[in-house]
């Protein structure tokens, strides 16, 4: 096993993967005190026996990911991750940057009848026949040096990776879901994905409250709260926590003396620069004007849900996905299922892959188009 800790060896190897069809890879990184994900290491393998390798970003700072970056964009070479997302998200934050082509084993286990969101220890076992040591799983990647047992842990997540990767790939083509996958990854290298708009970050507070003032105080105090997590580079909750926000939003002090008497609020959040911008937050939002008011979104909850019809769907759903071999909640969820009952088109479900394995005979089955029909444990479409 060899660590890469220089340009020139980070240059040669991505130069080697770029003559091969794949390269497998991976990254340890943690973000308990971090806004942004730090990254620890990064772990590659090139296919069959080909040499493995750690890469310590860590070890060495100086060293320039370009001939990565190179890589990603090197299309003739598929680039190889398990549950990819976060992976993702460091390799755009630092680089700007998204592998392609992408592939994703735990989407393409899903489409492959492996069950939702399957791990990849699980996968290791029942198509590499192989178990995985997890002593080093919760360990602190960002010290060092590095543990022998730490670097046997990291590189197994490439090392089986090859094998996982080509017995799912046979499987796509065989039945023909490769498109299915596809469509999934496009939003893994969707921008947007990883892009978090301060004036946004209130919609993700869960308050049933409808008051627009209170809204109007919660967005404010969201958006500082956002703006100063990522130009500090800190985690959200060591602002303030959601229960603390929203107990600003209510009191909406105006003084250091009455955000003093907070409850909820820790006491990283009684800093100057933190309280003297949740005070200019709570000022800024009781002095919104009505029309700039944030309103919640309230439609879906007062759809008028058709019970009978919402469980012939969930029939419908468990027949699709037991005869497509895929978990039914990478189909559609059930609150999806209520929309569609509800008379809503606009959901995912209904759209894309998910129309044509199960969507357009949920919309036939709303018009009256098909029934259900049952023989033993099948059930049946039966077209009217």
């Amino acid at each position: 096993m060899r660590t890469i800790t220089t340009t020139d060896e980070l240059a040669a190897y991505c130069a080697l993967a770029k003559s091969q069809p794949f390269v497998t890879i991976d990254t340890e990184f943690l973000r308990e005190r971090t806004y942004w994900s730090k990254l620890c290491l990064i772990q590659m393998a090139l296919p069959g026996a080909g040499e493995a390798v750690l890469i310590d970003p860590i070890e060495a700072p100086d060293m320039s990911m370009k001939p990565l970056y190179d890589l990603f964009r090197h299309e003739a070479t598929v680039k190889v991750f398990h549950a990819a997302r976060q992976d993702l998200e460091i390799f755009f934050v630092e680089g700007g940057v998204f592998p392609k082509p992408l592939f994703d084993t735990q989407v393409a286990a899903m489409v492959c009848g492996f069950g939702e969101q399957v791990g990849y220890e699980t996968l290791v076992k029942r198509i590499a026949k192989a178990n995985l040591d997890k002593t080093s799983r919760f360990t602190d990647w960002s010290r060092r040096p590095l543990s022998e047992a730490q670097k046997d842990y990291a590189i197994a997540d490439v090392t089986h990776l090859r094998v996982i990767y080509e017995f799912l790939a046979a499987q796509l083509k065989k039945n023909g879901r490769a498109d299915w996958v596809a469509e999934e990854l496009s939003l893994l290298t969707d921008p947007a994905t990883y892009t978090v708009n301060p004036d946004d970050a209130w919609q993700r507070i869960k308050t049933r409250t409808t008051s627009g003032r209170f809204l109007a105080v919660v967005k404010a105090l969201a958006r500082f709260r956002e703006s100063y997590a990522q130009s500090q580079n800190v985690p959200r909750s060591r602002v303030m926590k959601d229960d603390a926000l929203l107990e600003l939003a209510s009191t909406r002090p105006t003084s250091v003396e009455e955000l003093g008497r907070s409850r909820l609020l820790l006491r990283e959040g009684r800093k100057p620069e933190i309280a003297d911008g949740i005070l200019a937050a709570v000022k800024e939002g009781l002095e919104m004007k009505p029309e700039d008011m944030p309103k919640l979104d309230l439609s879906r909850e007062q759809m008028q849900v058709n019970p009978a019809l919402a469980d012939l769907l969930r029939v419908l759903l468990k027949a699709k996905s037991e005869s497509l071999g895929v978990a039914p909640r990478l189909i559609a969820s059930s609150a999806e299922l209520d929309q569609i009952a509800a008379g809503d088109r606009d959901v995912p479900a209904l759209n894309g892959w998910r129309r044509e394995a199960f969507g357009d005979d949920a919309l036939r089955l709303c018009k009256g188009e098909i029934a259900l029909s049952a023989k033993g444990n099948e059930v049946r479409v039966v077209h009217l």
